[in-house]
């Protein structure tokens, strides 16, 4: 069972989740799940079509953003920030250790225009460090000021 983190208000970040957490996540208010976690990565973790069905059963919405070693792209930001527009309540976001997770919304929240340190401050308040993306950050909460 993976803890999920809060990491601001209508997100939390996991660790590799099972079918079986769904129920605790749709108890919990999420409404939407995002699967940071490429298939295969892994021998021990489940497909993510298990994990879709598993939501998509519980009446959640579910979205693949698989992050690989190539890193995050621009399309995953906005595919994030269209999850996060669209979601009428919290969504869940999870990879091995909610890092990725965690570094894609504070992309997707640069993104957005939000204010660097506070994206940075609500991380670290979860336990996670944005400082490996702080310049994609800075970049992109540059674009959204332009």
């Amino acid at each position: 069972m993976s803890e999920f983190k809060p990491i601001a208000d209508g997100f939390f970040a996991a660790g590799q989740i099972e079918p079986s957490d769904i129920a605790r996540a749709k108890a919990a208010g999420i409404v939407a799940v995002v699967n940071n976690r490429p298939d295969g990565e892994a021998a021990d973790q489940p497909a993510g079509d298990t994990i879709r069905k598993a939501a998509e059963e519980a009446g959640l919405a579910y979205t693949a953003i698989p992050i690989g070693p190539n890193g995050f792209g621009l399309d995953d930001v906005e595919k994030l920030s269209a999850v996060l527009d669209q979601a009428t309540g919290p969504v869940l976001g999870f990879c091995r250790t909610g890092t990725r997770s965690t570094l894609l919304w504070s992309l997707a929240q640069a993104h957005k225009g939000r204010d660097l340190d506070g994206i940075a401050g609500d991380a670290a308040q979860a336990g996670y460090d944005v400082s490996p993306v702080r310049p994609a950050m800075e970049q992109l909460a540059a674009r959204a000021g332009s």
